[in-house]
């Protein structure tokens, strides 16, 4: 690929892609089969980076083999399947009727009249103070962290571990993003938009291709750029950038990063040691959750200068 193509795509990528995705929801949801429509859409998201990550990589050591594929879907399917399952357990106990009630007509103080894109637009905002809190929570919360660090124990960044969760840090996620919205009686067409979006932006903040931003898309989105920031193992930098889709939350709380003068670290992870098969990683959190907070970026103090001889 000539350089002054690749320059050309690197900028116009992302907004693309999320823009192609989106109009390919709004069709999808409206179609007789709108779930069949998102994951036809995201398998197709899904391959057009996995293609540009072969072709145009941002780090090319990353397309190396980390040991972890099996581990990384196995995350994800997990993830997924325990969402699923405590949604059928809860419906055998009548829990689902409480949350149906909470999205019909009637309940909360969400404003139904709207225009939906209006609402959807609304609905991330609102989400994201929930997902902010929740993400953050889980860098500086130990007993959190521990179920996080799973997902930041990734030595690179690409699409297969897009989902690589522990299945309690999904669930904290779900929880705290989706429970306002239902909790302000968003109906459950707000809730699909979230969630597709979410799926979107969450894929291609992991991918592994050569992306460039004009200001203010980072300051408005949360692009790759940022969250390969967020995955560096310097606190300074990877104690930032907590925002799912907007940084609207990041910016009001001074948590949002980007360095244009200097790529973000090729070298991420985290300094604990975490085990390298699938079942050791879903145990680990659970050997210490203790209660504590975890130092934010604190700074080591200079040393004290010695003090001449008298």
């Amino acid at each position: 690929m000539q350089a002054k193509t690749r320059q050309i795509l690197s900028y116009v990528l992302w907004p693309a892609l999320l823009t192609a995705c989106i109009v390919a929801t709004v069709f999808g949801f409206n179609s007789a089969h709108p779930i069949l429509a998102f994951n036809l859409t995201y398998l197709a998201l899904a391959l057009t980076l996995a293609f540009l990550e072969w072709k145009m990589p941002f780090e090319p050591q990353w397309r190396n083999n980390d040991g972890q594929i099996f581990a990384d879907i196995a995350h994800t399917l997990v993830s997924k399947g325990v969402v699923q399952g405590l949604v059928a357990f809860a419906g055998v106990f009548g829990l689902t009727t409480i949350v149906t009630t909470m999205a019909e007509p009637g309940y909360g103080i969400w404003p139904r009249d709207w225009p939906l894109w209006i609402q959807v637009i609304l609905g991330l905002v609102t989400a994201e103070f929930g997902l902010y809190w929740a993400h953050r929570l889980s860098h500086e919360f130990h007993p959190l962290w521990r179920f996080h660090a799973v997902h930041h124990s990734v030595t690179r960044l690409h699409i297969i571990n897009t989902g690589r969760f522990h299945f309690i840090n999904s669930l904290v996620s779900i929880v705290m993003g989706v429970g306002v919205l239902l909790a302000l009686g968003a109906p459950m067409e707000v809730v699909l938009w979230l969630s597709a979006i979410t799926a979107y932006i969450g894929m291609m903040t992991h991918c592994n291709v050569e992306m460039n931003f004009f200001f203010p898309l980072s300051h408005i989105f949360n692009t790759p750029e940022l969250h390969r920031w967020h995955h560096s193992k310097v606190l300074r930098e990877g104690n930032k950038n907590y925002s799912e889709n907007i940084m609207i939350w990041d910016l009001v709380f001074r948590t949002h990063f980007i360095d244009s003068k200097r790529r973000p670290p090729i070298k991420i992870g985290i300094t604990q040691k975490m085990p390298d098969k699938f079942h050791e990683q879903l145990v680990w959190p659970f050997k210490d959750l203790s209660l504590k907070f975890k130092p934010y970026d604190r700074k080591p103090a200079p040393p004290t200068p010695p003090q001449a001889a008298e």
